[in-house]
């Protein structure tokens, strides 16, 4: 109820009412007639609601994020409250930190913190110290109970301690280094230079942790060297090569923003050999 208070002063909000009424209107006036999205055997105007509220809870994050970050995002439409949020974040660091809120944002500056939320579950993995990821699950959980008005289970929040800046989630592996780039200046009038040293991420292909999880899949050997899929022998040609081809193609979405594709391509080289002694079988 209060996140639909205040999406009523948000024009996005209100076309979303006017569709809202125009698809049930005539379920509305007529008397004695249950209106389907209020039915328990049709939950999405529920969900919708608690993914909104989650929406709003969540976006403390970002909010923090760029709070800490030189390059600040001015863009607040993806806000699920935009009226409000800021005055809900000013008016908890002056009770809570007055004129010292800054020294909160050191939480949200190690960029290897993350945090999933998946199947009701939220997760939080960093590569810090078991100590720090519980005062971490504390203070998000009192954060979002008492200035959120979202109830959160402590029993619900995962810890996951990173082991070389890598997180094992979904089935993919993610890896995240940081490099230091320095940007040259030089003034035009005076002969002097000035170097500006800057971090910048980079994300890489975890080589070894994905030859270990070709090497379960019985897609190669422990070292590398790629072996036929028996249980594949007795599908068909086709199936084997669609098989094979959508787990390159996915394996190159995920990580295509790795500025380093030697890794990626031994990979793929991997998986198309064993494809071929597949199909040699």
């Amino acid at each position: 109820v209060q996140t639909l208070h205040y999406w009523v002063k948000d024009t996005s909000s209100l076309h979303l009412l006017r569709f809202f009424l125009h698809e049930y209107w005539n379920s509305l006036i007529t008397p004695n007639k249950n209106i389907p999205i209020f039915s328990k055997g049709n939950p999405r105007l529920f969900l919708f609601l608690y993914n909104s509220h989650v929406c709003e809870y969540e976006s403390i994050f970002l909010f923090l994020r760029n709070q800490s970050s030189h390059l600040r995002s001015t863009s607040s439409g993806i806000f699920s409250e935009r009226i409000f949020f800021y005055v809900k974040i000013e008016h908890f660091a002056k009770v809570f930190f007055d004129n010292d809120f800054q020294c909160i944002l050191w939480f949200f500056k190690d960029p290897f913190m993350h945090y999933v939320k998946y199947q009701g579950k939220s997760i939080l993995a960093s590569k810090d110290t078991p100590l720090f990821m519980k005062k971490w699950k504390y203070y998000l959980v009192n954060l979002w109970q008492y200035h959120f008005y979202a109830w959160f289970q402590p029993g619900k929040i995962d810890i996951n301690q990173l082991c070389n800046y890598s997180i094992d989630f979904l089935g993919y592996r993610s890896s995240v280094r940081l490099n230091s780039s320095v940007v040259r200046s030089k003034m035009l009038e005076n002969s002097f230079l000035i170097n500006n040293a800057m971090k910048k991420f980079e994300t890489i292909v975890p080589i070894i942790p994905l030859i270990g999880s070709l090497s379960k899949a019985n897609f190669c050997n422990a070292l590398g060297h790629p072996i036929s899929k028996p249980t594949r022998a007795d599908s068909s040609d086709s199936d084997i090569i669609d098989r094979f081809l959508r787990i390159c193609r996915n394996l190159s979405h995920y990580h295509s923003g790795s500025s380093k594709k030697k890794s990626l391509y031994r990979v793929k080289y991997i998986l198309r050999l064993s494809c071929v002694k597949t199909l040699a079988r």
